[in-house]
């Protein structure tokens, strides 16, 4: 029939892989993202971040030298057959706070036990790039995309936190998210080479606000 769609089965391998992958990546992926904030409400707080500016120069050093970093260096070792728990070993010795490893265990608990309710694999509970890395081993989706993924939601995420806490207007939230695509994409490809003894941390001043976070009197989010 004209007009007629039909895609070759490594097209719809590959479309399914990627749907799958958008899923988890989602926000309305049940994780307890929205409860987390990577230190960024203590930097609110103090006026550190206030408008789209500050909140756009606050997420490129996070993704830069970070837990962006971090996480996407993980990912990145995961997916390439790294072994699952020597690499959560590691995320966990990286993990430079209480609550930045509250963090990403806690999510990565979620994740894997709702991929494994929803028929996935079965996969130990574990620092989140770590889990989401071995489940995205099985479809059919190249590694950079994975982690452009990945990095775009951990982005999003601090993002939709400062909407609601400096407050930002959603049009500006999206307008910073949109700055960052070409460092997401930048970042999603460097990984690709990434090595335990290359991996490094200096995101000093987010550490530190995540440890002071913790004796906040009040706050809003669990980082």
């Amino acid at each position: 029939m004209r007009g007629e769609i039909n895609p070759t089965p490594a097209t719809l391998s590959a479309n399914l892989g990627l749907l799958s992958l958008t899923q988890w990546l989602s926000p309305s992926f049940p994780l307890g993202a929205f409860a987390y904030s990577h230190a960024l409400e203590l930097a609110i707080t103090e006026g550190k971040v206030n408008d789209a500016a500050t909140l756009k120069a606050w997420l490129s050093d996070t993704l830069a030298y970070g837990g962006g970093k971090v996480d996407a260096w993980l990912l990145a070792m995961t997916l390439a057959g790294g072994d699952p728990r020597d690499l959560a070993d590691l995320a966990e010795a990286l993990a430079g706070t209480r609550e930045r490893w509250m963090e990403t265990s806690d999510q990565g608990a979620a994740f894997v036990r709702t991929v494994a309710q929803m028929g996935g694999p079965e996969i130990a509970s574990c620092a989140l790039p770590v889990a989401v890395g071995q489940a995205a081993r099985a479809l059919d989706v190249d590694a950079e995309t994975v982690i452009a993924l990945y990095l775009h939601s951990f982005t999003a995420n601090l993002v939709s936190a400062a909407v609601r806490f400096v407050p930002l207007g959603q049009s500006a939230g999206q307008s910073v998210l949109a700055g960052l695509h070409d460092q997401i994409a930048a970042q999603a490809r460097a990984a690709l080479g990434a090595t335990v003894e290359g991996l490094t941390t200096s995101a000093f001043v987010a550490d530190l606000g995540a440890a002071q976070h913790e004796d906040m009197d009040v706050r809003l989010f669990k980082s």
